[in-house]
């Protein structure tokens, strides 16, 4: 049965998430990328990482407490590799570093064929896939993961939460082919936190073996699930240890404090990592039937989906078509437990309420 979305214009989701934020002392840069940010998740029909979610984090561990300082300067740490940067973000507000990390890597990548930027001190930037997708729009090949806020995951065959959800996300640039970038992204849980969130706010059951309650034994009821399992048993335990362990080697401390502030002289940050490669770096020239390299990637991914894999799909295409829609129906899409829930948001900073009357609606 189709669900009721309400349109909400851009412009007007923009506005109200700017001013949550500079209510919570974020500078209008900061602002800006964090709804700029919000709107590419929404716009993309990425629910569990929209306003809500990252707002919502800004409010557990972010500029009211210790976990993101408005204002932060990064700080960039001497390297002696020519295409590294390496990052103290000091704090600052996630999205806002993601967005800049991303672009320094595709410079990097414009002029040495590969960029890499790791970033110690930092705040959860939400939704990689959106960063990994903006680089493929503009032409490279990106990839980045972070350790998540909190340590929510079950490690296989344990029993206590050790691990977050640790995404990695993947951006091939892909647009000439097939119309849209292939993005591959992914939590390393069943599901993310913030899906346990949305199914809860619409009164849906999690999907078997995706979530523990108190007790660690499974359940379908996101109002017990406290952890989560990571997918693919021991494999999605194999790419979530991956995230940590990159951490350690950029300055990440221990999974099971992060986030949770004490004066103990650890850390309780996440660490970022972003790479970007130019596609020109690794072309091999020798295409077969003098296809050129976007014609061979085109033809690479027609052999994928051929041979009766016609009912097959393609990571990204569900945010491709999703983008389409909020397109067609000129704004983003929230349903009526969102647009409750950014008018809660709205309140805090004293910003003027949504009519759900004034927005058209659409059934999706």
């Amino acid at each position: 049965m189709p669900d009721t979305y309400y349109v909400v214009p851009e412009s007007q989701h923009n506005a109200l998430v700017e001013a949550a934020y500079k209510h919570r002392g974020y500078l209008a840069d900061e602002a800006a990328e964090g709804a700029r940010f919000c709107a590419e998740a929404s716009r993309h029909g990425i629910r569990t990482h929209n306003a809500i979610k990252a707002l919502h984090l800004d409010h557990l561990f972010g500029s009211g407490s210790q976990g993101c300082v408005p204002g932060a300067q990064i700080e960039e740490k001497p390297s002696r590799f020519a295409a590294t940067r390496v990052w103290n973000a000091n704090k600052k507000l996630g999205q806002a570093t993601a967005y800049r990390a991303m672009d320094t890597a595709m410079k990097l990548a414009d002029q040495y064929g590969v960029g890499t930027v790791a970033v110690d001190n930092a705040f959860h930037y939400l939704w990689g896939g959106g960063y990994v997708m903006d680089a493929a729009r503009r032409g490279y090949i990106a990839y980045t993961n972070c350790t998540a806020a909190l340590a929510e995951v079950v490690p296989f065959g344990g029993k206590f939460p050790t691990l977050g959800t640790n995404p990695h996300s993947w951006g091939f640039p892909t647009t000439d082919a097939i119309g849209y970038p292939i993005v591959v992204d992914w939590a390393t849980s069943v599901v993310a936190m913030g899906r346990v969130q949305q199914l809860k706010r619409e009164g849906k059951p999690l999907p078997p073996m995706a979530a523990v309650d108190k007790d660690g034994n499974p359940t379908t009821d996101p109002n017990l699930a406290v952890s989560l399992l990571p997918f693919g048993a021991h494999k999605g335990y194999g790419l979530s240890l991956i995230n940590e362990l990159v951490a350690g080697f950029v300055g990440g401390s221990l999974p099971t404090l992060r986030s949770r502030w004490a004066e103990d002289g650890d850390k309780h940050t996440c660490a970022f990592f972003f790479q970007v490669i130019h596609p020109e770096a690794i072309s091999a020239g020798a295409f077969a039937k003098g296809r050129n390299q976007s014609q061979n990637v085109k033809a690479v991914i027609e052999d994928v989906l051929g041979h009766g894999n016609t009912k097959s799909m393609l990571p990204g295409q569900i945010e491709a078509e999703w983008a389409q829609r909020s397109k067609t129906a000129g704004g983003l899409l929230f349903t009526k437990a969102e647009i409750e829930a950014f008018n809660e948001m709205g309140a805090e900073a004293k910003h003027p309420a949504w009519n759900l009357a004034s927005f058209k609606t659409v059934q999706v």
